[in-house]
């Protein structure tokens, strides 16, 4: 899929900021539909897939991060979050609801256009069959290297953009202490502390997938000084 394929949501309560955002991204070349509001977009949703959705935080009724958290329920669709919120507590709130991304108001349109684009990129591409597709176990989880997909049993596991891609990193370099970094600098975010807290939430995240006891982990390991590593048995 193209950039300029994509269909995107905007989903954000000023009518004015809606109306702009639209048009702005038409004109790059993307399918936009927009909601007024979380119960709007709800319905929106319940009829259409969509390739990334672009959401405020701060709206009257259900907020941004509540819809996030309700999305990530039966979706993996990739999320943008728009915060005026400068504390980095609240965007933390919103990447552990789900959110791959964030980007705080005021913003420059070509800043968000650049976002978007890196968030379609980080989307798994379907592939072929292959004939003995690459596995790695993970006590009762399989991973398909070649299609980046996670089955425990008969059962796809969920992945979000950003989860898809610290899989395929990690997979990559199987045993291989990995830290925040490189992962930051991996995943195309801008470097900083606050990147490098938001990858320890999405590892977090991640581990509830992988772990049977993610407080214990034992596939997504920690090493001291030096990162994170994947241990495959």
């Amino acid at each position: 899929m193209s950039d300029a394929d994509a269909h995107l949501l905007i989903v954000d309560d000023d009518e004015r900021i809606r109306g702009l955002l639209q048009k702005f991204l038409i004109r790059n070349g993307f399918l936009v539909s927009a909601a007024r509001d979380a119960a709007h977009a709800r319905r929106i949703l319940a009829g259409l897939d969509f390739d990334l959705i672009v959401l405020d935080v701060m709206m009257p009724g259900e907020d941004g991060v509540s819809l996030t958290a309700g999305i990530r329920e039966t979706r993996t669709t990739p999320i943008l979050l728009l915060t005026a919120r400068a504390e980095t507590e609240d965007r933390i709130k919103g990447l552990e609801a789900g959110a791959d991304d964030y980007l705080a108001k005021p913003f420059e349109p070509k800043e968000l256009l650049l976002r978007i684009n890196a968030i379609l990129r980080r989307m798994p591409e379907t592939k072929p069959e292959e004939s003995a597709p690459k596995l790695l176990t993970l006590g009762d989880i399989r991973y398909d290297i070649e299609r980046g997909e996670m089955w425990q049993g008969e059962d796809m596991i969920r992945l979000t953009a950003t989860e898809a891609q610290l899989m395929r990193i990690f997979s990559s370099r199987p045993g291989v202490a990995l830290s925040r970094t490189e992962l930051v600098e991996e995943l195309g975010r801008d470097k900083g502390q606050a990147q490098e807290r938001a990858v320890d939430v999405q590892i977090t995240r991640l581990r509830r997938k992988l772990e049977a006891d993610p407080k214990q982990p034992r596939y997504l390991q920690t090493v001291r000084g030096a990162g994170y590593m994947l241990a495959p048995d």
